[in-house]
């Protein structure tokens, strides 16, 4: 283990590097300033590592320094994927890329500072003429006919931190053999005067509005009962992009899809990388919905609904049986939505057997069981929508995909696009919303209806934040303990198997079998299962400095009496397992 002199002693000659010329005197100050300090702690976190690519691309806190974001970091990744781009394409006439960014501070100079690489590359630029939600890159890419795209996003992220995310010419986040390959690129890069930031105004073109109308039209052909929203056009429908993109395209999708009484929260529909009304601007978090909600019981609502910033993922608030608004998890949404697309599939008479849906290895199980019930294949994939994308990819011309997500509030109910979009599932949501009304139902009877019809279940999530050098290593080494010492038994029932991700390995404790996971690669991640079938997954997140644990639990309801009860028992349940993994 090296020494804190022998670290100090690294970071500092890395640091030195970056007051050379070749940098801007903003930049050189600050990593002055870092040098001259006595406290070494923001020089050794600013670099002692380089920012790679994880499940979401290159991400992190803004500010100098080779593990920091900054025009340098980004232009060195830039320039890593033009020269990639050039030997991938190499046979074509002319390379091009769609560039988009979120409402982050910097976003729009990082998106610029990207657009000049490449343009000085030789490789013709889209770049979006200001923020938009993520999903519209992703749709543009494919729309375009283009090799790739870079947006700038952190997406629900504090805002300190910005991000890069690489996408394909299929509109997928980047995946191996890419991913790697680029990185190599990057690594390649040893000075960043390798870096062509001066652009090509000639290569760049500006896109905007006829981008935005192509994908709204797109969406509305998602809308499986338009007759029912005629029915239901007044829902009061409460929605916040929480300072972010989604402003720009979920209220016209909405008007879209034929609603026509949608209530904002106007002062979370101003644009800020600062997040002026919330601490963290995710929408999982019930503090980032505390505005729309107290909106909701101002006007009454039927929906409270919200994207983050970036516009990718979905929040919900329905009513529940005492008239109280509450959060709903991403399972939950995952499942009302799927639900929802193959109910309506089958009842329009569109299912011809080579239906399937996709959900992640950590989302709940109950949609298998909602996919078996209606004989529809589902797909298990590793967490992250660019592993959706790959499933679609894999099956494109062959099967019809319904629609896929992941409990952390991602849903993609679309193939002509390949990332997680609340734009869509916001206003399918909607539409759902209408359909229950129509049946004099309201969305917590509708929920549960689906746990009656396809088992109960309960899940939580738990984030255990390590920031840092020292947290990455605390880390890494809980991976380590809990390989070395499974546990053996998980709110009071025993663990019957443990698939490892690590080596695709599932070992069967009862009989000590052990088989492999069809899978394209291997994944830091382990599951155990028990023997009443709760199912706790452990991984370390790709994108933020934390261990996240997927707890999810299994109840038969026998009535919807049954569901309060279902409740309380599974958070007892939830807390015992908790206490079993320490956390």
């Amino acid at each position: 283990m090296e020494t804190q002199n022998e670290l100090i002693k690294q970071v500092t000659a890395k640091a030195e590097k970056w007051l050379s010329e070749s940098y801007d005197a903003e930049t050189r100050a600050a990593v002055k300033a870092m040098l001259d300090a006595d406290d070494k702690t923001d020089l050794i976190e600013s670099f002692y590592k380089d920012l790679e690519f994880g499940t979401g691309g290159l991400r992190g806190i803004m500010g100098a320094g080779t593990n920091r974001m900054n025009i340098y970091t980004v232009g060195s990744a830039t320039q890593g994927f033009a020269n990639y781009l050039k030997e991938a394409f190499k046979d074509l006439p002319e390379i091009s890329v769609v560039v988009g960014h979120d409402v982050r501070n910097n976003s729009r100079k990082f998106a610029e500072t990207v657009a000049d690489i490449f343009s000085a590359n030789g490789i013709k630029v889209y770049l979006f003429d200001s923020f938009r939600p993520t999903p519209e890159l992703s749709f543009a890419i494919r729309h375009l006919g283009a090799q790739a795209g870079v947006n700038i996003t952190a997406s629900h992220n504090p805002k300190e931190y910005n991000g890069y995310k690489a996408y394909w010419s299929d509109g997928a986040q980047i995946i191996a053999p890419h991913d790697v390959n680029i990185i190599d690129n990057v690594n390649r890069i040893k000075d960043v005067s390798e870096v062509k930031f001066t652009g090509d105004e000639s290569k760049i073109q500006i896109i905007g509005k006829e981008i935005d109308d192509a994908f709204l039209a797109a969406i509305k052909t998602l809308s499986l009962d338009p007759e029912v929203i005629k029915r239901h056009a007044d829902l009061k429908i409460v929605y916040t992009p929480i300072h972010g993109t989604g402003v720009k395209l979920v209220p016209e999708s909405l008007h879209n899809y034929g609603f026509t009484n949608i209530i904002h929260v106007p002062e979370q529909d101003i644009t800020s990388g600062d997040f002026p009304t919330v601490d963290s601007p995710n929408p999982e978090n019930p503090p980032a919905m505390a505005m729309a909600i107290a909106k909701a019981k101002e006007v009454n609502a039927d929906l409270v609904v919200a994207s983050d910033p970036d516009a990718d993922r979905i929040g919900c608030v329905i009513r529940d049986s005492k008239g109280e608004y509450q959060l709903i998890n991403g399972n939950q949404i995952v499942m009302i939505l799927l639900n929802y697309i193959m109910l309506r599939n089958r009842e329009l008479g569109l299912l011809k057997g080579n239906e399937y849906v996709v959900k992640t290895i950590v989302t709940t199980e109950t949609i298998k069981a909602i996919a078996d019930n209606n004989n529809i294949k589902m797909y298990d994939c590793y967490t992250g929508f660019k592993w959706i994308a790959s499933v679609i990819r894999e099956n494109e011309g062959t099967m019809r995909y319904l629609g896929g997500g992941e409990e952390s509030y991602g849903f993609l109910a679309e193939d002509f696009c390949r990332d997680k979009d609340s734009v869509s599932a916001i206003s399918l949501m909607a539409e759902i919303c209408a359909w229950a009304k129509d049946r004099g139902m309201d969305f917590n009877e509708m929920l549960q209806d689906i746990y009656l019809q396809n088992g109960y279940s309960h899940e939580q999530g738990i984030s255990v934040v390590r920031t840092g050098r020292t947290g990455a290593q605390e880390i890494a080494q809980m991976m380590v303990d809990f390989r070395a010492n499974p546990p053996k038994t998980l709110g009071g029932s025993p663990v019957v198997t443990i698939k490892d991700y690590a080596d695709l390995n599932v070992t069967d404790l009862t009989s000590g079998k052990v088989e492999k996971m069809d899978f394209p690669t291997t994944s830091n991640v382990l599951q155990f299962f028990t023997a009443d079938g709760s199912k706790v997954s452990v991984r370390p997140s790709g994108t933020e400095p934390k261990i996240k644990f997927y707890i999810e639990v299994h109840d038969k309801m026998a009535d919807k009496a049954d569901y309060d009860r279902c409740n309380r028992d599974a958070q007892v349940k939830i807390d015992a397992i908790k206490k079993d993994l320490g956390i």
